[in-house]
């Protein structure tokens, strides 16, 4: 990893304390106006979400309807009762994007895949650095609102079900997240500037509270409006 890179591990509570943990969960409060453009508006308005720590698995509850909810993996998404039965499922469900732009609305499964890797990637991060075929390069640094903040490059693998291959992570000087670049292949490659604030302690992990993702322009700065996307998230729990 580079060397910002484990600054961001370190500031976030460490690796250590990271590998002693096995999942996460939380409440969420959603809104933006993707959902809506998706065929969406208020299915995840107030949802519960569990993320797996040690490999690539998330579920959002309530899914739609008050006993459902979803099961994400990179190969398989699933809607399933709250007695384990299988409602819809779908193998490979990135493939079934292909052809999509920004204004395309989604299924419920594709929704439900979203939903998963995007909140398995942000509560997963910065620790994800420390993957397997995670590859980091600190690049130049950036400038907005009078503050300077380091920016890290991150190279996903194919095995990794993320935004997008490449992605951009700021931090500031104490090596704490301000915000995170991406482009959403599953969206025609749409171009977000995602921003995280109200950072608080959980089990010793540091985490992001608030988030909002809006456009981002070809030079780099955010498009102020519309607010493509906003996440509260409160209620956090971690399990060892």
């Amino acid at each position: 990893m580079s060397d910002l890179a484990t600054l961001a591990i370190d500031a976030h509570g460490g690796l250590d304390r990271w590998r002693r943990l096995k999942s996460v969960s939380a409440r969420l409060f959603q809104d933006g106006v993707l959902w809506k453009l998706k065929g969406h508006d208020g299915v995840l308005s107030d949802v519960h979400i569990a993320v797996d720590l040690r490999k690539e698995w998330a579920s959002h509850r309530p899914f739609m309807k008050a006993d459902r909810h979803t099961s994400f993996q990179p190969g398989r998404i699933a809607i399933e009762t709250s007695s384990g039965d299988v409602v819809e499922e779908r193998f490979n469900p990135r493939d079934s994007f292909k052809g999509h732009v920004l204004e395309t609305p989604w299924d419920n499964l594709q929704l439900a895949y979203f939903a998963g890797y995007a909140m398995w990637t942000y509560l997963n991060t910065p620790f994800l650095f420390a993957l397997p075929g995670v590859k980091t390069e600190e690049i130049q640094p950036w400038q907005e609102n009078g503050a300077a903040w380091r920016r890290l490059k991150v190279t996903f693998p194919t095995s990794i079900a993320t935004h997008s291959a490449e992605q951009t992570f700021y931090f500031d000087e104490r090596g704490l997240l301000k915000r995170h670049d991406y482009d959403v292949d599953v969206s025609g490659g749409t171009s977000a500037a995602h921003y995280v604030s109200e950072l608080e302690e959980f089990s010793g992990v540091i985490v992001p509270t608030k988030h909002t993702v809006f456009g981002r322009q070809a030079d780099g700065k955010a498009v102020p409006t519309p607010l493509v996307v906003s996440i509260d998230i409160s209620e956090i729990e971690f399990n060892e």
